[in-house]
């Protein structure tokens, strides 16, 4: 699809019925109950783009009282029933795949072929998950004793709080709620206060197709007050959240009490190490795929550029003339491969990072400053000859800005890639296939890709190590973190 103006893709969104300003407890689209909202706004141009209910632990605990009390019906369903009510869920989200990206364009900032992008994503979860509904098997051990059968079931955990970041605002909804629906299990949902109107569409199409009134509830405003009360409810079995590493310590320490299930994605900082043998085409490509998806805010995002000394030239010429040819602009525009950030502190904080680096002897190759077109775009960058000292190494930029860090030998490279507390994503270019096994190896991380920059599917657990977080999701690991494993005696059979 072309171009489209903002106006206009507001008036398609609501023929379609897919604008919501409500949150939705017990299938109940509610405001806050003071009354209060907050703004939505594009981070383009900055209009409003609606007012959302901003609720808080009250709405919050009666979202929990409605998951609790449909868990005992929605449990019981055969798998078959539900993978055919999430089935559905899938193919209204692909029909309505043109308005959901708009709605995602509008309030998240990405570009429309991404956006597009992320619904297919998204929805392939869903589908995913509807098929693996069907596949939660349990066992049957041979008994230590001739009159005893021993059984191992797997059982739904209860209800679960999810809680999901701005970014990815619909991927990281259907990631998580996929698996839990499909295990029997009931959901409240916190998407970020910066990006509900997509949760809440995705949440009408689930009722649309079916889904239980009070299986899917979506809780959206005051974040403290909200996770407060998914941690201290007994009836909250499971966390699972997206989001910083910061927040995901509070979780787990606030879970503790209750003694939750808890999965975390959290930050990354993720190595892209090109080695002299690398196809510099492959390498430039799969890198800026890695890097400048999203305008830097993934948690997937290659944050550091290793280059192995050979090849650093040329590899750092041919990249810089890559990102030169990427075009800044409003996602609805059809030419546009780069959106604005998604606030002001995201662009503070890119300053800060690119400040310190060139203030420790790092050199700018390209951009490093703020977008002529305002608001909160920020020119894509390239610093050149960063050290482990600077920001842009040890912390995640999270925007549009690559640092190239020179190399001289592959364990030198293994040991800068390992130097940090995140192990999200990791990517490396070679041509040497016993390479890309010893560093593949090598490396912690959680996922790790080789001679390309976009690894993310459905089929594949996806998750970290060390402070990258706990438990996978996606793929059939992704639903282990929404099962119990009952062990079932059964004696006097003789």
């Amino acid at each position: 699809m072309g171009s489209v103006d903002a106006g206009a893709a507001m008036e398609k969104i609501r023929a379609a019925g897919l604008l919501r300003t409500r949150g939705l407890i017990g299938g109940k689209w509610v405001d806050a109950y003071d009354g209060k909202t907050i703004e939505v706004q594009n981070p383009a141009t900055g209009e409003v783009l609606a007012n959302v209910a901003c609720m808080g632990n009250r709405e919050t605990a009666d979202a929990i009282a409605s998951a609790h009390t449909t868990f005992y019906t929605w449990s019981k369903l055969t798998a078959s029933e539900r993978s055919k009510a999430l089935r559905k869920w899938h193919d209204l989200l692909m029909s309505h795949k043109e308005e959901l990206a708009l709605l995602m364009t509008l309030e998240q900032g990405k570009p429309m072929k991404e956006a597009l992008g992320e619904v297919n994503y998204g929805a392939s979860f869903i589908e995913f998950f509807a098929e693996e509904a069907k596949r939660v098997y349990g066992d049957i051990i041979p008994p230590t004793l001739a009159d005893r059968r021993l059984l191992v079931l797997k059982q739904p955990i209860g209800v679960v709080g999810a809680i999901t970041p701005w970014n990815f605002p619909l991927a990281m909804i259907t990631r998580k709620v996929g698996p839990a629906l499909a295990c029997g299990c009931t959901v409240v949902v916190k998407p970020s206060e910066f990006t509900p109107l997509t949760a809440l569409a995705a949440a009408d199409l689930a009722l649309q197709a079916g889904i239980p009134a009070g299986v899917l509830n979506v809780v959206m405003g005051n974040a403290p007050e909200i996770g407060d009360e998914l941690m201290q409810s007994t009836q909250v079995r499971k966390i699972t959240f997206t989001g910083s590493t910061a927040v995901g310590k509070k979780l787990m320490a606030g879970s503790a009490n209750t003694v939750k299930k808890v999965s975390l994605e959290l930050g990354g900082n993720a190595p892209c190490i090109v080695f002299d043998d690398a196809d510099i085409d492959v390498a430039v490509k799969g890198s800026l795929a890695a890097k400048f998806r999203n305008s830097g805010q993934t948690c997937v995002c290659a944050n550091r550029i290793l280059v192995q000394e050979g090849i650093y030239e040329k590899f750092a010429s041919a990249f810089v003339k890559a990102v030169q040819s990427l075009q800044v602009g409003n996602g609805l525009e059809e030419s546009t491969s780069q959106g604005p950030l998604i606030n002001e502190a995201a662009v503070q904080k890119v300053e800060k990072f690119v400040g310190d680096a060139t203030s420790k002897g790092a050199n700018v190759m390209l951009g490093g400053k703020r977008h002529s077109l305002g608001m909160t775009f920020y020119e894509p960058t390239v610093v050149g000859n960063v050290s482990n000292d600077m920001l842009l190494f040890r912390e995640e930029v999270f925007g549009p800005v690559a640092p190239l860090i020179p190399f001289k030998t592959e364990e030198e490279a293994i040991h800068l890639a390992n130097d940090t507390n995140a192990g999200l994503a990791a990517y490396m270019f070679t041509k040497s296939i016993a390479r890309s096994w010893r560093v593949s190896e090598a490396l912690e991380y959680g996922l790790v890709g080789v001679n390309e920059g976009l690894i993310s599917t459905e089929v594949a657990p996806f998750g970290g190590v060390k402070q990258s977080g706990l438990g996978r999701e996606g793929s059939k690991y992704g639903m282990d973190d929404f099962l119990e494993i009952k062990y079932v005696c059964m004696g006097n059979l003789g």
